[in-house]
């Protein structure tokens, strides 16, 4: 680790003395990429977060917006709240660099981290969600980073019992030497249990409680503010930290009854930066500072000097502020859950100072250190997108096999059947759907939950792809019947020192805040993670999204056909045939433009939620990676085919966002409804024999037969890649 020279001059100007080794290790931690957003923050601003009364409709639901450990989001209207409204959280991170390091430990770990950010709000963790991107699936070493990846968050989310119940899987070239794990999680919470990350007041006792303190995870925040080198699996897996699911789950229910107990005056996990990072940002919201004794903490390993207790990100942690009357009672529950408790320090009117070995070897203003890096002035330029179409020739049958059987498109039942996606008794709706769908039965709501993020879009196009995967989103929710009401973003780049890098991040940042802002949909968190690069390149940009939306019921229309309605496509994907960012130019080669977008994409979202609502709709599922074709492939089954026709090869394969297949008895309330909105394509008519037989209109077939034949079971076995292959 080390503090870049502009940095310690500014540094030493303020405080008008050289610095401490604890402090400049300090500094170097909290002001880096990670940490501060020098070069991510100022771009932030072009995000609704909903946490103002400027935001209109937005501002009803969010308590709470971007600052703190997660966001609060009400989930009733304002007039309909009971005396007691119920909250969710939501919060998202990433723990990319350590998943390549150690892939099982890396991505077990930012479970443990997102579930605490969760818990620092006096919220109770519900629900998980994934969302992973890894190089091309062929290689043995993403087979292997899989592998690691989602038994990492299987073992950790399962013995917390947590369940894991939507998200997504991405193979990409670009992530070769770089592999992205970004987890989102929501909690539950009331009014009267909220707490905060800000700091109250003078003369309260800072407490940690928790696993001890080890050299594990030592830079973590500065290893995740550089490029991955060569040798980073050897050379930097002191920098993952190492999970303990079983005290996660302890810390969960000692903090449950902590919270109950009304004994938590504020609250922060330690994660990025260890202590002196939770600690000093603690104190430095509520405008105070601290006096911490080193040497109280309590710790594993014996020798630890100042520097290596301050920063070491040892998992498992909670820094509580508690009023000094309650200290006992923190400590008796903390020794009733058998965790680690230790009272390191009190919060004052000063500076934040910590102490070693009757030395202080940390005192520095807690506002300077924690807000005061100064943010980048990058160069950017804009990278180029596909102005020419230059698409190959192929047999539908052929390219249809070849899309439906892809990584991108193939069945991740081998992920999710890993997880306990039923722990807790609220998944309604199970993954390998749109949406996962949780009962909230406290509010009487259903709350549907969809992430991630489709590279080959952004790779393509970062501006018009980053607002297809907002769009693609709030589809995935509406399909279900729900509306969107609030998410939050993990924002993927490479290194922004490279102008044509940064320009792509921008172009993302843009397009994903526009479309959130036309669709209405607050962004009241997120995160962002830089400085994915490595030797083989910078990695896609990748704008992840967490959605919720909420239902006024737990059922929802299934992704599967009945083989008792008629097919219709809703949208506007017929007018839009750019093949840009498809599965099928993956496979194939080519290049295209990307689709034009709806120019109502709000209007079509509340369209599809009330179609999904309605009474004759018997099955919906969203039209996104793979195009129609995967649509079809997915919906039918054993028991239900269809035949269908469509206008021609490229309408079977573009991935415009926006569009669903809905199988009705009544097409003409799905046109009512979509009336001035999309338009409403007849597809066909679904049949009980299990089969998919699709017509294409431009298409020579002089013997009449379909352009593509399938079934249920052949479709089945095409899609798992997965399974195959790594069973």
């Amino acid at each position: 680790m080390s503090l870049s020279d502009s940095d310690r001059e500014l540094i030493t100007t303020e405080l008008e003395r050289e610095l401490t080794p604890a402090e400049a290790a300090l500094f170097e931690n909290l002001w880096s990429e990670h940490c501060a957003y020098r070069s991510s923050r100022p771009l932030l601003q072009s995000f609704a977060t909903g946490d103002d009364a400027s935001d209109n409709e937005m501002a009803d639901r969010v308590v709470i917006g971007p600052g703190d450990d997660a966001a609060v989001v009400r989930l009733q209207d304002a007039e309909e709240t009971s005396e007691t409204p119920t909250y969710i959280t939501m919060g998202i991170e990433s723990h990319n660099h350590p998943s390549y390091v150690d892939p099982y430990d890396g991505a077990a770990t930012g479970v443990g981290g997102i579930v605490r950010d969760t818990l620092s709000m006096g919220a109770y963790p519900i629900a998980l969600a994934d969302s992973l991107y890894f190089g091309l699936f062929n290689r043995e070493r993403t087979q292997y980073l899989l592998d690691g990846v989602v038994e990492g968050i299987a073992d950790y989310g399962n013995a917390i019992g947590v369940p894991t119940v939507t998200g997504s899987a991405e193979f990409h070239e670009d992530y070769t030497g770089n592999p992205l794990v970004n987890v989102a999680c929501v909690g539950l919470l009331t009014d009267e249990r909220l707490v905060t990350a800000e700091a109250q007041s003078p003369g309260n006792k800072l407490v940690l409680v928790g696993n001890a303190t080890g050299r594990d995870g030592l830079g973590g925040a500065s290893f995740a503010s550089e490029d991955l080198s060569e040798d980073a699996e050897t050379e930097d897996r002191p920098a993952v930290q190492v999970g303990d699911p079983y005290t996660e789950k302890r810390l969960i229910e000692a903090n449950e009854e902590l919270i109950t107990a009304e004994l938590i005056q504020s609250a922060r996990d330690l994660g990025a930066a260890g202590l002196g990072g939770a600690s000093s940002e603690l104190v430095a919201k509520g405008g105070l500072g601290a006096h911490i004794d080193l040497e109280c903490v309590h710790q594993r390993e014996p020798g630890m000097n100042a520097m290596e207790i301050l920063l070491a990100e040892s998992q498992e942690r909670m820094c509580y502020e508690v009023h000094p009357d309650d200290v006992a009672a923190v400590g008796d529950i903390a020794s009733k859950y058998d965790l680690g408790y230790a009272v390191i320090g009190e919060i004052h009117d000063g500076n934040y100072v910590c102490t070693f070995e009757d030395e202080t070897v940390v005192d520095v203003p807690a506002t300077f250190l924690a807000d005061g890096a100064p943010m980048n002035n990058l160069p950017a330029t804009n990278p180029p997108t596909p102005q020419e179409s230059n698409l190959p020739e192929i047999d539908p049958a052929t390219a249809f096999t070849t899309v439906v059987s892809a990584p991108n498109t193939a069945s991740k039942r081998w992920i999710y059947r890993q997880y306990d996606h039923e722990v807790g008794l609220r998944t309604a709706m199970r993954p390998g759907d749109d949406a996962a769908i949780m009962a909230i039965r406290e509010a009487d709501v259903g709350l549907a939950l969809s992430s991630g993020a489709v590279p080959a879009w952004t790779a393509c196009d970062p501006y018009h792809g980053a607002r297809a995967v907002a769009l693609e989103n709030a589809t995935n929710v509406a399909v279900k019947g729900a509306t969107p009401v609030a998410a939050v973003d993990c924002l993927n780049g490479g290194n922004p020192e490279k102008q044509d890098v940064y320009g792509g991040f921008k172009q993302v940042v843009e397009g994903l805040a526009e479309m959130c802002h036309t669709l209405s949909i607050p962004v009241v968190g997120g995160n962002v993670s830089l400085y994915n690069d490595s030797t083989s390149g910078p990695i896609p940009p990748t704008p992840t999204l967490a959605v919720a939306g909420t239902t006024s019921t737990f059922d929802a229309p299934p992704a599967a056909l009945t083989g008792d309605g008629t097919l219709l496509l809703v949208g506007h994907g017929h007018q839009s045939n750019n093949l840009g960012g498809s599965e099928l130019l993956t496979q194939f080669g080519g290049t295209d433009k990307f689709p034009v977008l709806p120019s109502n994409p709000a209007a079509v979202i509340d369209a599809l939620a009330r179609v999904a609502d309605h009474q004759s709709t018997l099955a919906t599922h969203d039209v996104s990676t793979g195009g129609l074709a995967v649509t079809l492939a997915e919906l039918i089954t054993s028991d239900a085919g269809a035949r269908v026709t469509v206008r021609n090869k490229t309408s079977l394969f573009t991935e415009t966002p926006g569009r669903a297949v809905i199988e009705t008895t009544d097409p003409d309330a799905v046109r009512e409804i979509f009336e001035g909105v999309a338009p409403v394509v007849s597809l066909g008519d679904t049949t009980t024999d299990g089969t998919l037989k699709i017509d294409i209109d431009q298409e020579d077939t002089s013997d009449e037969s379909p352009a593509v034949t399938t079934d249920a079971a052949t479709v089945a076995d095409q899609r798992r890649v997965l399974q195959n292959t790594l069973e």
